[in-house]
Order: C-alpha cells, then structure tokens, then sequence
C-alpha cells in the first residue's frame, strides 16, 4: 500500500495503519483464529443468556466486533456479546416481552441502537471522562449480582427442569425447587462432563479454549446418552437446533415506536453498563501491552458497533475481557485481528452448521455456570471486605439490588452510594492540633494527638493544620470544629492554620473562614494561614477575605510565620508562661523560628 494511503486510512482508523505489513497480518490472522475458536460457544451462550435464539450471539460477534476495531481506540479489545450485557438486556427487556419472541428480538434490536447512539454521543461530545464517575465498587457489586443470576437461569437447562412461567430469580428458584422430582439425569451428566472438561483444560493451560473444549466433550456426551436414551427408557438430552444463515442479516428494527421514551430509559442505564465495561475492559488490556486509551474515541467506536449491529441482526455488544486478553496474549499487532476473528467465525459457522445444531443446551448451561464462578470473584470479595469494609458494603448493595430488583437501578444505585460514601468522608476533612517533640536543634513538628511526650502548647498561638477541602458538604464541620478550638477561658486567641493541603474551597467554605476571621479578632486574637494554595487564594481575593485578613497574615513558611506571630502575642502572657515552645521564646537564644 502507499505511504499516502496508509497516511488517508490512518487518519480515519488510527495510527497503527502503517505498521500493517505481512508479520502483522501472519500475527493478527493466527489471533483472529483463537478469537473466532473462543467466542463460538460464547456467542451461543450469551444469547441464551439474553433470551435471544443462538444465532444472535454468533452475528453480534461478527458486525460490532470489526466496526469497532477500526473506528475504536484500542488495537486489542475484541468486542462482541458478554454476560453482563446479555443478562442487562435480558432484565429489562422480559417486562415488556416474552422472551425469544418476535416482538423481544425487535426490542432487543431497537435498544441496541438506541443505546449506540448516546454511546457515540458520549464520545463526539468528548464526555468520556463521566464514566470515571461509575463506581468500581458498585460495577464490582453488579457483576458479581449478574453471576448469581447467570447461575440462576443456566440451573433450568443445567438439571433439565421445565421452564418456569416468571422470570424472576426468585420464582424461578421456587419452580426449581417445585420441579425437583423431574430432575434429567441425562442433563445432570452432560452439565458435569462440559464442566469437567473445561475446568481441566484450563488449569491445565489457560491460553487454550477450554470452553470450546468443554462445549465439544458436552455435545460428545449428550450424543452418547441419547444413543442409549431408549434402551434406557431416560428422556433425550434436549440440543440446539438448526441455527439460521451464518452471516448477519441486514433487518431494519419493527418496533411500536411510541413507546421510544419507555425505550429510551432502558437504553440509558444499558448504556451506563456498556460505557463502564468498555473502559474498564480497554484500560486492563491497556495496562499489559501498555497503549494509552482515548475513552472518547473508544466510546465513538462502540457506539458505532451497536448503530451499525442493530440494523445487522446483532444486539448490544461491547468489549470482551474473555476474547481481548486472549487476543493480546497470542500476539495480536493490530485491531485487524479482530477483523480476522469476525471473518473466520463466520466461515466456521457457514462450515460447522450440522456440529453446532447438535449442540445441547445442558452443555450451554455448563458453560455458564463456569462463567458466573469466574465472575463472582471470591478472592477479590475476601480482599474487599478485609482491606476496605465500606466499599464491600456498597458492592453487597449493589449486589443485592441487582438480584432483587430491576438490574439498571441496581448500577445506579450502587454509583449513588458511592457518591455518598465519597461526600460522607470529603463533609469531614482532618484538622490535626501541631507542636514540637523537643526543644532541640532537631525538633520535629508533629502531630500532638499521636505524640503523648511531645512540648506542651503555646498557650496563646493555636498551631492547626487543615487536611481536605472545605466545601459546602465540610463546611458545618469545619465551623463546629473551629468554634470548639475557641471555647472556654483558656483556649489561644491566635490561630495558625497550615493550609497546603486545604485543596479547595468554594463560597461555603470562604465563609467559615469569613466567620473565623471576625470571632478571632472579636476575642482580642487573630487568624493567619500558613502556605494556603493557589486556587484557596484565588477564591479569597474574588471575596475580597484576602484584603480583610491581611497580606501580612499569609506566610510562605512556618519559620516566618512563627517568628511574626510571637511579636504580635500579650507579653504579659509570655511573660508567666512555662510552655516555651518557641525559639523566639527563650531569651538567650540566637535562633528565630523552629
């Protein structure tokens, strides 16, 4: 290709164009293979997942997969449908219809590209950075929620049990356990052989797919069983059935569209979902090959992926953590891997259509389950609880409200706990009393609370420093805190506030300090700041506290400000004081300041 060709596409498709050259290829055709192997019993998976019938999951791994390869950010996410999307849609699609039916693929269609276009939205206005706001702990918390019901729903085909009527988690555990006489042994046996076998695979060699594995000795059980299933008077193993064309039908969603604005709030909260796993997913593939992401340009990618999807028979999709870090770790150069994982999925499925229609649904259902163990994370959940109580109770929250209720309030409940949880700990920044821990050339200035053998305060200069911003949320606690620094008949009438760590202040917070000013000055004292910020100035010179207080009661370092204070302190104090913390305080000393 030209070096002005490759120049043209690299504008539109990123900078790795150039790179492109036979290694490349060899390299990402080798990977697109794996890709293809891997998200073949995914796909059908998912789509059980989501209510949808098997070949939806296989069409939504090709179309959105290469859109958005070549108009993302990454060079190594593969997308395509995952189990967090494929359980997001089947929660809020199953009120509005009967799941796998018409009207549900032609909602499920709609709402992909609903929720593509405020994807790409997010991304041309460049508000990628928003989802930084979506909370770890509650993302934590919803996928460990999601596996629990992945497990829920795959425990019907698993054990071969009837469908239930309701599709609530817990009407569908209480049909279960209704049903439990009906158990299939032929299930149970199909749901343990594909479970064995992938578990094996993968502690064996966890770059090999194992699922595909696992998928493969299932169907080889279930051909088994239903071979010897009327000899043995046993019910058959129930299989997959014929899957339609291989390749993605171009089909325009029929929907009522009146009901856009009940759709267009199911596509926002899919879309909170898709938007956190997207850039959660690029950011962990970025960390090992070490590419700098551009969430916006990822999120224009994927919005893309889903527009483009909904009108090829795909639902929604986004990266897949399952595919990239396999793709990354077979040596994929270029986002041209996950062109070649699209193209020959499709040329495995066009070949392999008889293989995948005896596929059995209790092997779809081993499958799953392994998916939800590997989401649910135990040891991350140890980890949480032991090192930070307050983000594993906001995760358990999230948890709990993504198995009980509606799985879109769920994220968003978990990120408005978050939210509180962060202005709960900001409404109460650390005001730590200062002193010295000795007279010597030596001392330290420390924190007294923490040094019970330290100097003992100046009577008449309070040393305070300030850690945290004084908003609107800090400022009723600042202001107790204060007024308590000045209660009763002893306590100093001066005031030192070490500042530069005071990060921020708005008109909340410039008004406790307004109030300080005047109750210092009221009770014969003063206010003076040690080294306040840039932007904690600014504020007070736009309120016009800074000319109130003082240029002189602003100081550059403690020394100075010490030495100025102690000429402005009551000799007469002084005079009787037995504290001497300061070097200005002993006579004979040449010293000024600490």
């Amino acid at each position: 290709m030209a070096a002005g060709s490759k120049a043209g596409l690299a504008r539109v498709f990123g900078d790795w164009v150039p790179e492109v050259g036979p290694a490349t290829l060899r390299a990402d055709l080798a990977a697109g293979l794996l890709g293809a192997l891997l998200v073949l019993p995914q796909g059908v998976a998912f789509a059980t997942l989501a209510g949808l019938p098997a070949q939806y999951g296989l069409y939504s791994a090709i179309v959105p997969c290469i859109v958005a390869a070549l108009f993302g950010s990454s060079r190594h996410v593969m997308s395509g449908p995952t189990n967090a999307n494929s359980l997001a849609l089947f929660a809020v699609l199953t009120p509005l219809a009967v799941a796998g039916s018409p009207g549900y693929i032609e909602l499920a269609l709609a709402v992909t590209v609903l929720v593509g276009l405020m994807q790409w939205l997010v991304g041309a206005l460049r508000l990628g950075s928003l989802a930084h706001f979506i909370s770890p702990s509650a993302l934590f918390g919803f996928t460990s929620g999601a596996a629990l019901l992945i497990a829920v729903h795959a425990l019907k085909d698993a054990l071969g049990l009837p469908a239930p009527d309701s599709h609530g988690a817990g009407a569908l555990l209480a049909s279960l356990a209704g049903h439990w006489d009906q158990l299939q042994a032929g299930a149970l046996l199909v749901t343990a052989v594909t479970l064995a076998s992938a578990l094996l695979l993968k502690r064996l060699d966890k770059r090999k797919p194992y699922m595909l594995a696992g998928l493969a000795a299932g169907a080889l059980a279930a051909a088994a069983f239903n071979a010897a299933a009327d000899r043995l008077g046993a019910t058959p193993v129930p299989l997959l059935g014929d899957l339609a064309q291989p390749w993605p039908p171009f089909h325009v969603p029929s929907v009522d569209w009146r009901a856009l604005p009940d759709l267009l709030s199911l596509a926002f909260a899919l879309t909170i979902v898709a938007l956190a796993q997207s850039i959660s997913i690029a950011k962990a593939v970025a960390t090992r090959s070490g590419q700098r992401i551009d969430a916006n340009r990822e999120f224009v990618g994927q919005g893309l992926s889903n527009v483009v999807g909904g009108f090829f028979s795909c639902y929604l999709s986004c990266g897949s953590l399952n595919r990239s870090i396999p793709n990354y770790e077979a040596g994929a150069k270029t986002p041209l891997a996950a062109v070649f994982s699209a193209l020959l999925l499709m040329a495995l499925v066009a070949l392999s259509g008889p293989l995948l229609a005896r596929i059995p649904h209790a092997a779809i259902a081993g499958l799953l389950l392994l998916v939800a163990w590997t989401l649910l994370d135990v040891p991350r959940w140890r980890q949480l609880i032991r090192t930070q109580p307050g983000e594993s109770a906001i995760a358990a929250a999230t948890l709990a409200a993504t198995v009980t209720i509606r799985m879109e309030v769920a994220i968003l409940l978990g990120t408005v706990l978050s939210l509180m949880a962060y202005l709960h700990r900001t409404s109460r920044p650390a005001m730590r009393t200062m002193g010295f821990d000795s007279r010597g050339l030596d001392r330290r200035f420390v924190v007294l609370a923490q040094q019970p053998e330290a100097l003992p305060e100046c009577p008449q200069l309070k040393l305070l420093r300030m850690e945290g911003s004084v908003y609107f949320g800090a400022a009723a606690h600042v202001a107790q805190r204060l007024q308590d620094l000045r209660e009763g008949a002893a306590a100093p009438r001066h005031l030192l506030v070490m500042a530069k760590s005071m990060n921020f202040i708005d008109l909340a917070g410039a008004q406790v300090w307004e109030d300080e000013l005047v109750a210092r000055r009221a009770m014969g004292g003063d206010l003076y700041f040690h080294r306040p910020r840039p932007e904690v100035l600014a504020m007070w010179r736009r309120t016009g506290f800074l000319e109130r207080l003082g240029a002189d009661h602003v100081f550059p370092d403690k020394a100075t400000a010490l030495h100025t204070i102690y000429a402005r302190l009551d000799r007469g104090i002084c005079a009787g004081c037995q504290a001497r913390v300061f070097w200005e305080c002993q006579p004979e000393s040449p010293q000024a300041g600490h």
